[in-house]
């Protein structure tokens, strides 16, 4: 059976040329891989999972003070709300978004809110910023790799991604109650942005479409992070890349009663980075699939609007 590789970033460091060849391999068959020995501790991965538990367990009363401005950029966006491009149902899901901290006279700050932090959980803000750096950190290493593998330089997304408008979103998935609730929690869908860095998961479901036509689970090893291509590098990219469509089922039994919690970083370019095809993705059997270039904050509003979150 398939599955979706798992990759030693160590290797990065010792063995780049044949890290950059496997994981290149591995992103034109799949959209997905996993990055294992990522140098993100434990115990901060542990700690940001403990604070959004605790706010997640709050009464909703007091949850919904926080909720999320237009497009649900930053705070909360609660129960059933998102639904999955082209889907019938809201997802089963409720979650909370973490931004970049900018300054208020910063050129993005009309596009780029500021956060908000729970006070009823005083470490959130600590414990979950912390985590969203070390993924951005991870993420700008993983476009590294992906650069040299399509013939650009080591840091060719460095400046394009350092004001960039990212996402750490801390998702709940309530228990399922009752035997009639449809068996998805989250929509069939593709990731907008560049890459999607996914870190730990509470319980099984998350599956990826193979090009087969496929349900796949990804199942990863030790501390493994799993790494998918999202729409925006798949569009920059000639779909080189492939943004793989993916859904979060629930599980079978007993364990459908149990919450799921998931932590996915949405890692996106600067607001007015351009996204037009790269030229050394452009070839004879693989022509121009967009000849209309697009910023980067026109493309997200765009695909925000289609999944009801504006």
């Amino acid at each position: 059976m398939k599955h979706v590789p798992t990759l030693d970033l160590r290797r990065f460091d010792t063995h780049r040329a044949e890290f950059v060849a496997d994981i290149g391999a591995a992103y034109r068959e799949f959209g997905f891989c996993g990055i294992s020995h990522h140098g993100i501790p434990k115990q901060l991965i542990d700690d940001a999972y403990a604070v959004f538990q605790r706010f997640f367990a709050l009464p909703d009363a007091v949850k919904m003070k926080y909720v999320a401005g237009p497009g649900g950029t930053r705070g909360l966006t609660p129960f059933k709300v998102e639904t999955a491009k082209g889907a019938q149902l809201p997802d089963l899901k409720e979650f909370w978004h973490i931004g970049r901290e900018i300054p208020r006279d910063s050129k993005y700050a009309a596009i780029m809110a500021a956060n908000m932090w729970p006070e009823e959980v005083p470490e959130f803000k600590a414990c979950g910023y912390a985590l969203y750096t070390a993924l951005g950190e991870l993420g700008r290493r993983v476009l590294s790799a992906l650069a040299l593998h399509i013939g650009l330089s080591e840091h060719w997304f460095d400046d394009k991604i350092e004001s960039g408008n990212a996402i750490l979103r801390a998702i709940h998935y309530p228990p399922i109650e009752s035997d009639d609730i449809p068996n998805v929690r989250a929509g069939a869908h593709e990731d907008i942005n560049l890459i999607t860095l996914l870190v730990g998961a509470s319980a099984a479901g998350l599956e990826v479409l193979t090009r087969q036509g496929e349900w796949l689970p990804i199942t990863t090893q030790g501390d493994a992070i799993v790494v998918n291509i999202g729409d925006m590098l798949q569009r920059l990219t000639n779909h080189v890349y492939p943004s793989t469509t993916h859904r979060v089922v629930n599980p079978q039994g007993p364990d459908a009663r149990t919450a799921r919690f998931s932590v996915p970083y949405f890692l996106h370019p600067n607001p007015d980075f351009l996204i037009d095809v790269l030229p050394s993705c452009i070839t004879p059997d693989n022509p121009n699939r967009y000849p209309q270039a697009i910023t980067a904050n026109d493309y997200l509003w765009e695909r925000l609007r289609e999944i009801k979150l504006t």
